[in-house]
């Protein structure tokens, strides 16, 4: 899973749970002091939006197995924005009187920190089994690493064989061409001894005529 999108997490985790805080808070406060809370919760809440857009862009930016757990934990994050915004609409709502928001203090914000401290909670469990999630992914892509630089190993030992082969091959290519070439020097070799041979024969009978015929004058 990539660092800078868990970097952007843990920033809008804290920034969140920062902003519930100041929600909870800014109920009870005078309308100077409120406006003065809307405000930085504003601020806030775009720094938030600001952060889920950069997780966004990273999450697309990786593999696909990876892409889809981190896009469904963005869902959960941008649900949970969502009902801060719901929150902030809430308080800031000027047609609230005194009563009415002791009222609001007292039952409905009761009721919605409760909801809201439910879905955070469903959340972090969402988060967490993606977390798992995303480590059974890693350990499955470190797995496929591991059997990819198998192959890349078993490739480089049949490579390299194949050039032994080769290499044996053209040597015996250069043997046989040596013996090639011993046979036609053996084959001259032999047909000078036989032409030789039939030389000395004709000389040895033309010296036997000559010497038959000196010996027959002779003794006549």
């Amino acid at each position: 899973m990539s660092e800078i999108f868990e970097g952007y997490e843990r920033q809008y985790c804290e920034l969140s749970a920062n902003l519930s805080r100041k929600c909870t808070a800014a109920f009870a406060l005078d309308r100077e002091q409120k406006k003065q809370k809307i405000s930085e919760i504003r601020a806030g809440l775009e720094d938030a939006e600001s952060l889920i857009r950069k997780m966004d862009i990273e999450a697309r930016n990786l593999q696909p197995n990876v892409k889809a757990v981190l896009l469904a934990k963005l869902r959960e994050y941008k649900s949970d924005l969502n009902n801060l915004k719901t929150e902030v609409k809430r308080i800031g709502s000027g047609n609230l009187n005194a009563a009415a928001r002791d009222e609001l203090l007292e039952a409905g914000m009761a009721n919605s920190l409760t909801a809201s401290a439910d879905q955070r909670s469903r959340l972090m469990m969402t988060t967490e089994r993606l977390n798992q999630s995303g480590d059974r992914i890693k350990d499955s892509r470190r797995t496929m690493l591991e059997t990819e630089e198998l192959g890349v190993s078993i490739l480089q030992d049949l490579h390299q064989q194949r050039q032994s082969l080769l290499h044996a091959h053209d040597t015996l290519h250069g043997v046989d061409g040596n013996i090639g070439k011993s046979k036609r020097v053996l084959t001259a070799m032999s047909r000078r001894i036989n032409k030789n041979k039939w030389i000395i024969g004709a000389i040895i009978a033309v010296l036997v005529v000559v010497i038959s015929l000196i010996l027959y004058f002779k003794l006549k």
